[in-house]
């Protein structure tokens, strides 16, 4: 039996499809805000739009708990977040965006929106729920594998 090369195949579409869409994102975000990076800007819009432990943020950003302690510390250190001890749970800390970050989650959005409309440019509504049924399929598939 002959496999494709791994090149050749939907999977390997998918992932090149993602790191073209970070590098545009992180072209762009840059010439806005030089020293903020796209999982940061990311971690700061989740923050500011739902109420979400540490530990919820790094599975929504794909990132094992110790790499989302190092980029959260970075972010306290640049002034984006702050940290605070939960008074109900002494063990549990809340992220709390400071005005800095406010500032940049701001001057984002402009940016955020542009990128998606220059990577969804030419796709139609159609295909665009097509392509969410077929990439729910395939995370299902994995999930009802690894679980």
């Amino acid at each position: 039996m002959r496999f494709d090369t791994p090149t050749s195949t939907v999977l390997y579409s998918i992932e090149e499809t993602i790191k073209a869409y970070r590098r545009l994102s992180q072209q762009n975000i840059s010439s806005v805000v030089p020293e903020i990076t796209v999982d940061q800007a990311l971690i700061l819009i989740i923050i500011d739009s739902e109420n979400k432990t540490q530990t919820e943020i790094a599975d929504l950003v794909f990132k094992d708990y110790a790499s989302m302690t190092r980029m959260i510390t970075l972010m306290i250190n640049k002034n984006y977040l702050t940290k605070m001890i939960n008074d109900a749970d002494k063990r549990k800390t809340k992220l709390k965006i400071t005005q800095k970050g406010k500032e940049i989650i701001e001057k984002l959005n402009p940016m955020i929106k542009k990128n998606r409309e220059i990577a969804l440019n030419t796709i139609s509504d159609k295909e665009l729920k097509q392509l969410f049924k077929t990439l729910n399929k395939i995370t299902q598939n994995c999930k009802k594998n690894y679980t």
